[in-house]
Order: C-alpha cells, then structure tokens, then sequence
C-alpha cells in the first residue's frame, strides 16, 4: 500500500474511532455499559467494513483501472448491504444494546463516508503520473535555432 493511501485510511479511521469514543460514552451515559459495548463493537465493525473495503478498491485501482468507478460503486453498495445484514443478525442480542449499536453503526459510517470524502478533496493526486523510464532525447541537448543557417 502507498504511503499517500495510508494517510488517507488514517485520515478517514482517525475521527470515525473519535465518533465511536464519544457515543460510547454517550451511550454509557444514558443505557449504561451494554450501550458502551453496543457502541465499541459498532465502531469496530464499520472500521474493519470500511477500512477492508477501502483496501480492496485500492487495489483494484492498481490491478484494473478501467472497473474503479464500477468497483466503487458496488462495493459501496456492498458495504452498506453488509451493515445492514449485521444488524439484522445482532437486533436481538443481549450482548450489547441494540439501539445503540444501530445508532453508533449509522453515526460512525456517516462519519467515515465524510472524512474519506474530505480526505480526498484534500490530497494532491496526480491524475496522470510522469514516466521515468523513457529518457528524454533532448535533454542536455541545446535547441536548433531554425532561423539561422548552419
């Protein structure tokens, strides 16, 4: 992975594990402990879908260029999909509260969804990247002058 890939994955798991931080303790604060741990396990589970998906279209960037908006775009749907099919699965646990999983898992996704956004408005990407392997025939070569005569 690139270094300016990482600094966008720790620019978008950064404040999607501060918005995590602060509903658990909201959630501590108005459920009790199984809202924090409902919290914390939300805040895993979208870094972990988020962070993974994030990773896969990373290299499909690298390997097939032509399908990245393609790819984006399924697997945004995919990821969303999946939370969805997460919460279906954990609505009746008593492991954690409900409520403030579905809430945590909702707030730190928007979260995440906007800090990538701001990420990449803010990083200088080249669009078309210089090739250094072909050498330059002109260099350290002067110009001809096509007005005088030799």
């Amino acid at each position: 992975m690139r270094s300016d890939d990482v600094r966008s994955l720790l620019k978008t798991a950064v404040p999607t594990a501060a918005a995590g931080a602060i509903a658990a303790v909201i959630s501590a604060f108005v459920v009790g402990g199984k809202g924090a741990v409902g919290a914390v396990v939300a805040t895993v589970v979208v870094i972990l879908f988020m962070g993974l998906g994030f990773v896969v279209l990373q290299r499909t960037a690298k390997s097939l260029p032509h399908l990245f908006q393609a790819m984006g775009l399924m697997l945004y749907a995919a990821q969303i999909l999946l939370l969805f099919v997460f919460l279906a699965v954990f609505k009746n646990t008593t492991l954690f509260h409900p409520r403030a999983f579905a809430i945590t898992l909702v707030a730190t996704t928007l979260v995440w969804i906007g800090a990538q956004t701001r990420a990449h408005m803010k990083a200088k990407i080249l669009y078309v990247e210089p090739d250094s392997t072909k050498p330059d025939s002109t260099k350290g070569e002067k110009p001809e002058n096509p007005g005088s005569k030799s």
